[in-house]
């Protein structure tokens, strides 16, 4: 899992802004006159912005859909999660009709840079025509294989590989 880190800074600057210290007396001055600021009114507050992802961004597929599937070692087919993270994309297509997906395609670092270029092109196609089965139109839909020249975590571990072995989901900037 991805953590976001700038919405975890957010989330901890927004909970210390609404903490306070409250000490018995600190409202009174030197002079025993009262320093408590008067109450604000309705009228002059700042309406708050949530915190998080605009509808239909990158962000927000990435943080409250999943924007990856992962694949066993030397495999194309959708294992059951798999399909399930698909099925998630289709009904975030389903609200979002102006986007477009580009699926890409990746590999971890064991194999011939060729081989590994294949493997992606299939694990990306898996995913675009189950999303196509599901009801996704495909002129909405692209692929692209980077093989293992872009690994998500780099490293030579069985977690690393894990990892890269993946098709991922980015909104489509090409307007056709």
């Amino acid at each position: 899992m991805r953590i976001n880190l700038p919405v975890v800074v957010a989330a901890a600057f927004l909970l210390a802004a609404c903490s306070s210290a409250s000490d018995e007396g600190a409202d009174a001055g030197s002079d025993g006159t009262s320093t408590t600021p008067p109450p604000i009114s309705d009228t002059n507050v700042a309406p708050v912005q949530p915190v998080g992802a605009a509808p239909g961004s990158q962000l927000d597929l990435e943080i409250n859909v999943g924007d990856r599937v992962l694949f066993g070692f030397d495999q194309s087919t959708l294992t059951s999660t798999g399909r399930t993270q698909v099925e998630r994309w289709a009904d975030w297509l389903e609200v979002n009709q102006q986007n477009k997906l580009l699926i890409e395609g990746h590999a971890d670092e064991r194999g011939t840079r060729e081989y590994n270029l294949a493997l992606g092109e299939r694990r990306a196609n898996a995913a675009r025509e189950y999303l196509v089965s599901l009801g996704v139109a495909p002129n909405r839909l692209r692929t692209i294989s980077f093989g293992k020249e872009r690994p998500a975590i780099p490293g030579s571990s069985e977690n690393a590989y894990a990892q890269n072995r993946r098709a991922v989901a980015v909104l489509d900037a090409v307007t056709n």
